[in-house]
């Protein structure tokens, strides 16, 4: 199985705002294109992400749930 981000964070049992938070941060670090996966439990994270990534230039390439936790998945812009 091949994988489909190049980075992985763990927000999880973090609060707004600290998985975008988190998120940005890591983000700054890495090379346009490159896919940032955050793992998140906070709900708010569904609405917040997709509304970082359009103010920050980046893509937002949706979310899953998986094993109790929220999977997002964000490409650099």
């Amino acid at each position: 199985m091949t994988q489909d981000f190049d980075v992985e964070i763990d927000a999880r049992d973090l609060l707004c705002p600290l998985p975008v938070l988190r998120a940005r941060k890591r983000l700054a670090g890495m090379s346009a294109g490159q896919v940032l996966r955050v793992l998140a439990t906070d709900t708010a994270s569904i609405i917040d992400m997709p509304h970082f990534c359009a103010g920050a230039g980046h893509s937002y390439l949706g979310c899953e749930e998986q094993g109790g936790s929220l999977v997002h998945r964000i490409r650099r812009g």
